[in-house]
């Protein structure tokens, strides 16, 4: 394990980023105001988990790819893996994540897990890269799981929403024991709004499928927000734990196995197959408005 931690900024911000996961440990404004959930684990210990080779959680904890099983905890091994530094410059680091025998025991591929961490003055932009290295199709579901300071800095005692760019009310489907069930529950959307309260949160995390769009900005009416762009991350998560400081902001390609459903990772929804030496990309960027 290591806490090696690698640093970037902007003209605006600054982040450190450690190679455990390359989860993102710590995103500030030029004055000092931390915008990312600081990991205590008297609520939750992760801050900003990469979700790869599964989102969600598998049957039994278990994964099959055709006759091949094991075992895989929630939200795959990436998040738990140690990342190698391969590119830094002032704005701007990449890690990478190879296959290794470890990995090969529980996910019988040869792969490339790439993730770009990039500050542009007041933005900062997260991607991924997903390359299938071996000579099969290789299915996997992948997703992006950062948790933001819930109050925002400056923002204690005033309530906070969630606005989707697309003006949508999508259907919401909740979590049954992890898995993810098959009845779908009207929007807590209302034109595209949401004003966020714990109790929200107490049957586990908002999933909505579908129609969430590729945009929403949180934070207070008329004040403090943050503002969200997703790219082939159709799904989307909102998760807390009743009265936590923090809210997760969670863009996937994929979701938890579906209550009764099989082990198998490719038919987990929006799974992806890939061919070999295919690549699949995603990304997401949040634009501070503080």
């Amino acid at each position: 394990m290591t806490d090696n931690l690698t640093r970037i900024q902007s003209s605006d911000l600054s982040m450190t980023i450690t190679d455990l996961g390359a989860e993102a440990q710590s995103l500030r404004t030029a004055d000092g105001r931390e915008l990312l959930w600081h990991g205590d684990a008297k609520w939750w210990g992760g801050r900003a988990p990469v979700l790869f080779p599964i989102v969600g959680r598998a049957p039994d904890n278990r994964i099959a790819v055709g006759g091949f099983q094991a075992e895989m905890a929630q939200h795959g091994f990436a998040r738990r893996s140690v990342f190698t530094l391969e590119e830094n410059g002032p704005g701007m680091c990449r890690h990478v994540l190879r296959d290794t025998e470890a990995t090969r025991a529980v996910y019988p591929f040869s792969f490339a897990l790439r993730i770009t961490h990039r500050l542009e003055g007041l933005e900062l932009t997260v991607s991924a890269e997903v390359e299938n290295c071996s000579d099969v199709e290789m299915p996997f579901g992948f997703g992006f799981h950062p948790a933001f300071r819930w109050p925002l800095p400056g923002c204690d005692g005033q309530p906070h929403e969630v606005v989707l760019d697309n003006g949508g009310e999508p259907e919401m489907a909740r979590l049954e024991g992890g898995l993810l069930s098959e009845s779908l529950l009207p929007s807590p959307f209302h034109g595209g709004r949401l004003e966020l309260r714990p109790e929200q949160f107490a049957e586990d995390a908002m999933v909505f499928p579908e129609g969430a769009g590729t945009g929403l900005r949180y934070g207070m009416a008329g004040g403090a927000q943050l503002a969200f762009r997703f790219e082939n991350l159709p799904n989307l998560a909102l998760w807390s734990k009743p009265g936590a400081p923090f809210l997760c902001i969670e863009p996937w390609h994929g979701m938890a196995a579906r209550v009764g459903a099989s082990h198998q990772i490719s038919e987990r929804p929006y799974s992806q197959t890939l061919a070999p030496g295919g690549v699949a990309r995603f990304s997401w960027s949040v634009e501070v408005r503080l």
